[in-house]
């Protein structure tokens, strides 16, 4: 059980570790160019694609979890179906998105507010990455296709080569061909259909058996389709939450003043790191525990979630003792702003706690998602952040930062309590 997990959990960390690459590494080249004003706009740009395309999560989730169970009974026609399901929603979205693009890109500036400059280089951008909104989205699928079909390999490979493509193509149509940021929008445009290709080339590939004749009507029933946007509702409903969350804590730590913001900022990069590792192994519960979910095999499906919890508790212990004895130094890393280095040693215990309190949120959230019992993830997220608002106001006036900290660390601890609370309703363990 043990070897099934890492099989699935390893690759998915380098997956997830190589996400924050892209971004950042359009935010370096740039960043040589002697423009300030390019730094702003591929900051702003990559944000506003963050969110468009994080709402949209669900096509990987919802795919992930549905697969899994069809690929544990061992019907492949479904998974067939379900993925040609999955890539139809995606590449409709996407093309919505694209022909709403000057609508959406009006209400994102009416919302973001930068100079002039930084709108004019975000808005070019924006223009061009757009166009690639249908092959993120219908990548989205075949990720969580090929993860529900116990494959995170292949998402690690496409994840990795999208990186090379993009370095190789923004550095030769800067440093060659003597653009500025839309040679970054054209690299990032590129590598993204480029991942679309590989993922396509890959099931084309290795799935030969799978290819089954596919009847379109069959897959596009109305039945299945109230089932696939039944779960992929709750999950978009529940990712709304998380952004509520995470936006209005940048937002009220902006607020307090820049050194806050600074402050809370890099321990928040702590948080990130520690959910890169977990959310590997809850892919793995997407994989794993949607098999034994779809194979109606109870034994197994406990055994796992047993062993699962093992490796969330042995991976948040592992980061608790890390950030305790070498956490002040991975802030010194990220900065060596004296007044925000002193400063962060205040709110600094609240990261210590991080890992113990949330990594059975991480887990439950893979093994709900594999089994498709989402209703059960999408109460807990929200009725966690609706306490999140409440601690907050409640203690803000006492407490100013610390009780966004607190806030926070409830919001985390409650979202696993709770699913561990519903854990044998959603699983019928």
């Amino acid at each position: 059980m043990n070897k099934k997990i890492l099989q699935i959990a390893i690759p998915s960390v380098i997956s997830n570790i190589t996400i924050p690459l892209l971004g950042l590494i359009d935010l370096t080249i740039v960043g040589h160019l002697g423009v300030t004003a390019y730094i702003g706009a591929i900051a702003v740009g990559g944000m506003l694609f963050n969110l468009l395309y994080w709402a949209f999560g669900f096509l990987r989730m919802g795919t992930s979890g549905m697969t899994s169970q069809a690929y544990g009974r061992r019907d492949f026609v479904e998974t067939s179906r379900i993925l040609v399901r999955s890539l139809g929603v995606g590449l409709i979205v996407g093309l919505v998105l694209f022909l709403l693009q000057r609508p959406v890109e009006d209400a994102a500036f009416y919302f973001i507010k930068s100079g002039y400059d930084v709108q004019k280089w975000a808005s070019i951008y924006f223009r061009i990455c757009i166009w690639g909104a249908p092959a993120v989205l219908s990548l989205y699928g075949f990720t969580g296709w090929f993860i529900g079909m116990q494959n995170t390999r292949i998402p690690m490979i496409i994840a990795i080569t999208q990186n090379i493509i993009n370095i190789v193509c923004s550095l030769s149509f800067v440093y060659l061909w003597g653009m500025q940021v839309e040679g970054v929008a054209y690299g990032t445009l590129i590598a993204q259909y480029s991942g679309l290709f590989m993922a396509i080339w890959c099931w084309i590939r290795f799935y030969r058996r799978h290819q089954v004749k596919v009847d379109l009507p069959e897959c596009f029933k109305a039945s299945k389709m109230k089932e696939f946007f039944s779960v992929n509702r709750d999950i978009f409903f529940r990712t709304l939450c998380l952004l509520a969350v995470t936006t209005f804590f940048t937002s009220a730590g902006a607020r307090q003043g820049d050194v806050l913001l600074a402050v809370n900022t890099l321990l928040m990069q702590l948080f990130t790191l520690f959910s890169y590792i977990l959310d590997g192994f809850s892919y793995a519960g997407e994989a794993l525990g949607g098999k034994y979910v779809g194979a109606g095999d109870a034994v197994q499906l406990r055994r796992f979630v047993r062993q699962l919890f093992k490796w969330g508790t042995g991976m948040s212990l592992f980061f608790t003792l890390l950030y305790l004895l070498g956490g002040k130094e991975l802030l010194a890393i990220l900065t060596n702003d004296p007044a925000v280095i002193s400063a962060s040693n205040e709110y600094f215990y609240w990261v210590l706690a991080i890992p113990l309190v949330s990594f059975s949120a991480f887990l439950w959230d893979g093994i709900f998602i594999g089994a498709t019992a989402t209703r059960y993830m999408l109460y807990a997220v929200g009725i966690s952040s609706a306490t999140f608002f409440l601690v907050y106001y409640g203690f803000r006036n006492e407490l100013g930062n610390h009780a966004l900290w607190m806030a926070f660390i409830v919001y985390l601890s409650l979202r696993g309590i709770l699913q561990t609370f519903w854990r044998k309703a959603a699983l019928k363990m």
